[in-house]
């Protein structure tokens, strides 16, 4: 469709410096931060401002700042709780604040589509229109068991979230236990080829996830969603930690071939790993790490 388009090389490297640098600049400006990937961000500034009469003042010395130090634009969305600053945050992108105030959620809510709540893909969407439900409004008027019996636990989330309701908390940086991958098919599927080439594409992310932050890992997981919704995981620990590609791919593939029997066309599949160490600084292998945790023995000398 483009034939002269020229497509530029990734640079994550440089992304993750200039990320790193502004999360320093957004930590100075919260009480409590939580970063949630490479260019986003919760914020909880409750004991900074003196209501939402002078939030706004805050909002736009974090965007001076970052443009003056990084020469970034950058969009804020302010909000009661984590779901609608995250849904006012894309509203005015990619260089404005946009501000909820808590008596104001629902009317700001009501007329967006509901494909703005984070989590509602397109299936998600075209299973909602089928129910005559286009917007976040007529999703808050919709009977939340009737949404619980057609997306399960989901479904009552979504019922609270076109309420504006989210009691998550911004929660500080943990060290991280697991990581993973999730792929939802444009089209529903139950080619294996398909299926195990996402597979493959997923541990190589993975793969190269956990070599760029020095992390070994013991439990591989894998989850699919069926068309219709029902979802199943399946584990399996290895006999040690590792970092090794071969048991990424292969054990997913293993645990879905129980999962796959019976032809059922698949939505979703994922690939998580948990049980992760981190490599101590220096250590580069898993000799290294075992090496290094090892307990140490002390000599004893007995005189005569």
């Amino acid at each position: 469709l483009c034939p002269h388009a020229v497509f530029l090389p990734v640079n994550m490297a440089l992304y993750r410096k200039v990320s790193a640098r502004i999360a320093r600049i957004l930590r100075r400006y919260a009480d409590r931060f939580q970063q949630v990937s490479i260019d986003e961000a919760f914020l909880d500034v409750s004991e900074r401002v003196k209501g939402y009469g002078s939030v706004r003042e805050l909002a736009l010395s974090i965007k001076e700042e970052i443009k003056r130090r990084e020469g970034l634009t950058c969009s804020i969305g302010v909000g009661p709780n984590k779901f609608v600053a995250k849904v006012a945050s894309g509203l005015e992108k990619p260089d404005g604040p946009t501000i909820v105030e808590p008596d104001r959620v629902r009317e700001f809510l009501a007329p967006l589509p509901v494909r703005k709540i984070p989590g509602v893909g397109r299936k998600t969407e075209m299973a909602l229109r089928r129910m005559g439900i286009r917007t976040i409004g007529q999703l808050e008027r919709c009977d939340a068991q009737v949404l619980v019996a057609r997306f399960g636990k989901w479904g009552y989330r979504l019922s609270l979230l076109a309420r504006g309701i989210d009691e998550s908390e911004v929660e500080e940086a943990r060290e991280r236990k697991s990581v993973s991958r999730e792929h939802t098919f444009e089209e529903d599927t139950d080619d294996p080829a398909v299926i195990d080439r996402t597979i493959r594409r997923m541990a190589r992310e993975l793969h190269r996830f956990l070599t760029s932050e020095g992390y070994l890992y013991r439990t591989v997981s894998v989850k699919v969603r069926f068309e219709d919704f029902e979802t199943h995981t399946r584990s399996e620990t290895l006999p040690s930690l590792t970092s090794d590609l071969a048991p990424i791919e292969e054990v997913p593939r293993g645990l879905l071939r129980g999962l796959l029997k019976g032809g059922r066309r698949v939505r979703l599949v994922g690939v998580r790993l948990s049980s992760l160490v981190r490599l101590g600084k220096g250590q580069r292998s898993m000799e290294e790490f075992l090496a290094a945790s090892k307990p140490k023995t002390r000599r004893s000398s007995r005189r005569a």
